[in-house]
């Protein structure tokens, strides 16, 4: 989970994680001051809108990337008031989370799936979290990229481990474990098609292939994301988001 992003170029791409980001944020209600937690808040997209709900709240933004917060803190600096609405906080979202007070809801996009523990995320979260506190997330869920897993094996000869896909049914009995209640979860297929060449390049570098790139020597990385670009063949990530809400049981 604590590993490090390109932010700038994250930043400038056109993410389906904001479709994502709305989607999710729907499925919460706000009156204005509340406390929300965002677990993975990257470079603050989504924080921006939830602050958007939050006239008199604040976010509590976590992320495992410094690169990540740090590109929040500029987003949000020449906005009046802003960065006072937020407490940024670099951290493990698998070990107990270093808050003032328990928070009033949890959110969370494109996060969980880069954490192999989820019953340790879950608990975790919970335990931020006040009774009766909503919960929505989206993440990738079991056969996300499962066409784009299939040509990194290709060229790498061996299995990819690097995600966590989980399914509905123990995704629900984790949460109820963590002490969840009123739990809906869903698998949806959401592939994303993208622009050819340079920017379904940028993309798997940046977005989909960086624990890979991570483990090459840079001089290799163009190649890699080329060779598993090539055995894609059209320009889109197959991807299937797993869907939920839950409440904080009291």
């Amino acid at each position: 989970m604590l590993r490090e992003w390109d932010a700038t170029t994250y930043d400038s791409l056109p993410l389906p994680h904001l479709r994502w980001g709305r989607r999710t944020l729907g499925r919460l209600s706000f009156a204005g001051d509340e406390t929300v937690l965002e677990a993975g808040c990257g470079t603050g997209r989504d924080t921006e809108a939830l602050l958007g709900e939050l006239p008199r709240g604040r976010v509590v933004a976590v992320d495992g990337s410094a690169r990540m917060l740090e590109r929040l803190r500029d987003r949000l600096a020449d906005q009046p008031g802003r960065l006072d609405q937020v407490q940024a906080i670099q951290a493990d979202l698998t070990r107990p989370l270093p808050i003032d007070e328990p928070a009033d809801a949890a959110f969370s996009v494109a996060t969980f799936h880069w954490i192999h523990d989820h019953d340790a995320l879950f608990a975790n979260i919970a335990g931020a979290l006040r009774p009766g506190a909503r919960f929505a997330a989206d993440c990738g869920g079991k056969g996300n990229v499962a066409t784009v897993r299939a040509a990194i094996e290709d060229v790498l000869g061996e299995p990819e481990e690097t995600w966590h896909f989980a399914g509905a049914e123990e995704t629900r009995e984790r949460l109820e474990r963590a002490g969840f209640t009123d739990v809906e979860v869903d698998l949806v297929p959401d592939p994303a098609r993208l622009e050819p060449g340079a920017q379904f390049h940028s993309y798997l570098a940046t977005v989909v292939l960086g624990a890979q790139l991570d483990r090459l020597p840079p001089a290799e990385h163009d190649a890699f994301v080329d060779a598993v670009a090539a055995r894609l063949g059209e320009p889109v990530v197959d991807y299937v988001r797993l869907i939920f809400t839950a409440k904080r049981a009291g």
